[in-house]
């Protein structure tokens, strides 16, 4: 996964609390591969109509080429699916802004590259009221925190682990590598304090 600290995109609302995870993708589409993409299935029962056809006036349907999507409170709440987040991902999204998230959606989010942009209720409004139901370019800054979009400059809020993840490119395993020279030192002391924990062979 390749890391990235600035993003300049076209940005999109969708004024809409609670968006679930199964709302992001519903259930029935999970058992397609992963390689297959999910894209096409990114709030699939939102988007389109009984017979599958596209909504032409729901916000990501006249914005497909969005990058940046501007939410409601409560963004990715409901299950743990980490496919709700391959579904933005692969829809070409690389920042989700709102003012709150699901817990679990965050944490899959930044391990698949997609930031997690909290700001206030009062920025979320009016980064949504600029955009007028239409998209404009933004720009996302993760070094400086800073969002901007046309003469607003919001900030956000972002966990260092979780900047310092999105902008090498690092999961949860790649940011514990990171520390291995101090994994092998205690590694090392507890084999010392305690050589019957380990098998005969390393004692």
């Amino acid at each position: 996964m390749a890391g990235w600290a600035f993003h300049k995109g076209l940005a999109v609302a969708l004024p809409r609390d609670n968006v679930d995870t199964d709302q992001l993708i519903p259930a029935r589409f999970m058992s397609v591969p992963r390689s297959a993409g999910y894209g096409d299935y990114l709030l699939h029962d939102l988007r389109r109509d009984e017979d599958g056809a596209l909504h032409p006036d729901f916000p990501l349907n006249r914005h497909p080429a969005a990058s940046i999507l501007v939410a409601g409170r409560n963004f990715g709440s409901g299950s743990s699916r980490e496919a709700a987040v391959y579904a933005l991902v692969d829809a070409g999204f690389r920042a989700v802004i709102a003012p709150s998230f699901g817990d679990i959606f965050a944490g899959n989010a930044v391990n698949n590259g997609l930031l997690p942009a909290r700001v206030s209720p009062e920025d979320a409004a009016a980064l949504t009221q600029a955009l007028h139901g239409a998209t404009a370019e933004a720009t996302v800054d993760l070094e400086t925190g800073e969002i901007m979009l046309g003469d607003l400059h919001v900030d956000f809020s972002l966990d260092d682990s979780w900047r310092t993840k999105l902008i090498n490119g690092w999961d949860d395993i790649d940011l514990t590598r990171q520390h291995s020279d101090a994994i092998a030192r205690f590694r090392e002391g507890r084999r010392q304090v305690a050589p019957w924990a380990w098998p005969a062979a390393e004692a």
